[in-house]
């Protein structure tokens, strides 16, 4: 028994035996065949049941270890990417040394496909997988923890209520992943706010670095406790996001003053749209790993910010949208055209305004502003770097 062993990841002797509980639970078996066989279940759902489980046995025999079923996520990743997408690409990563454990902090706009595309590109670079951060918002079922945390993912308790209880729960998670990257030399990827970013500005919450502060030394600095966990931020760019209108009839909701209520099982839905969704082409682009200069959390997430911001591939799509926003501003910025130089512009245009006419008409503002969002930001902050009083 260790401190965190109810938050790590399942260690591999461990994965046997979580695949068959995962196997025998009924109600992970039930969402299997209502989201597979919605109209065969109402009929013959005791048949379907062993069937499925014969299967899923069949399936998992050869699964002993993560490495094993990190294996077999990521060749059908590659096979579901090459379906889903026009084209996938990364960059930085060869800057970095691969020797080194890192904390990956990126801007967060899907679930689960943020992280799986961050360790495809490490893997496909020939480094070492990484351990992901998942809140337990996600976990509200058991099959959903044994499924995650058999993936190398480790919990952050974000429904701990209490003062002291959720200072204990992130003093836990910051020991953990300051472990994690400084004794045992496994990289983490965290998102760099709770939540995807829905209206699609991406900004870096001082909390959560104050969270990876709180395993500092106590005379240490909380710069040079941040430069020992070795931040690199990520910025991962979808061309199309196969969740925007669901984003979107969220954020309504709420300025309307409305209360959205999730479904019981919509995260695991929004989960499998992200991964089967057409998303247009994607990039990921690792930034560079902070240093011990930022000494004050305000301006580390400044910082994480910048990268972000400057390394987002910006798409067409997302030009596209920026335009509709501005369509009387003056001609003064070019270049957003010059980055797709070969780009059929009125192709490009025709397909956003598709995309934009599938979303109810109350949602197509929100929808267009957050495809908008990093074209803002980026143009924003190169303006203000090119300030010295900014």
């Amino acid at each position: 028994m260790t401190e965190f062993d109810e938050i790590r990841p399942y260690r591999d002797a461990e994965v046997p035996t979580v695949v068959r509980r995962m196997i025998a639970d009924p109600e992970f078996v039930d969402l299997l065949l209502e989201r597979q066989f919605p109209v065969l279940v109402r009929y013959c759902s005791a048949l379907m049941r062993p069937l499925l489980r014969w299967r899923l046995r069949y399936l998992s025999r050869n699964i002993r270890t993560v490495h094993d079923l990190q294996m077999i996520i990521s060749k059908r990743l590659v096979a579901l990417l090459d379906r889903t997408t026009d084209g996938y690409s990364f960059s930085g990563i060869d800057t970095l040394d691969p020797s080194k454990a890192y904390v990956f902090m990126s801007n967060h706009r899907d679930i689960a496909l943020d992280p799986a595309m961050v360790i495809l590109g490490l893997v496909n670079a020939g480094r070492e997988s990484l351990r992901i951060a998942i809140g337990d918002n996600l976990l509200s079922k058991p099959f959903a923890s044994d499924l995650i945390r058999i993936n190398r993912s480790f919990i952050v308790k974000r429904s701990v209520t209490g003062r002291r209880e959720k200072l204990g729960a992130l003093k836990l998670l910051s020991r953990y992943i300051r472990q994690s990257i400084g004794t045992e030399g496994v990289s983490v990827w965290i998102a760099q706010a709770e939540g995807r970013a829905k209206d699609g500005r991406d900004r870096t919450e001082t909390a959560l670095l104050k969270m990876l502060a709180l395993s500092r030394d106590s005379e240490q600095s909380f710069g040079a406790a941040m430069a020992e966990l070795n931040i690199v931020p990520v910025s991962i760019a979808y061309e199309f996001d196969p969740c925007d209108g669901d984003k979107a009839r969220e954020l309504h909701a709420a300025q309307q003053g409305e209360t959205y209520v999730k479904g019981a099982y919509e995260d695991l839905d929004t989960i499998k749209k992200g991964f089967v969704g057409y998303k247009g082409r994607v990039h990921i682009t690792f930034g560079a790993p902070l240093t011990g200069e930022h000494g004050l959390p305000d301006e580390l997430a400044g910082e994480i910010d910048r990268q972000i911001f400057s390394g987002y591939r910006l798409f067409p799509s997302n030009i596209c949208a920026w335009r509709l926003i501005n369509a009387d501003a003056d001609a003064d910025i070019p270049g957003l055209n010059q980055l797709w130089p070969n780009e059929d512009w009125a192709a490009a245009g025709e397909k956003f305004n598709q995309r934009i006419a599938q979303v109810p008409a109350e949602h197509r503002d929100i929808v267009i502003h957050s495809y908008a969002a990093p074209v803002a930001d980026q143009l924003s902050d190169a303006r203000c770097r090119g300030q010295s009083n900014c």
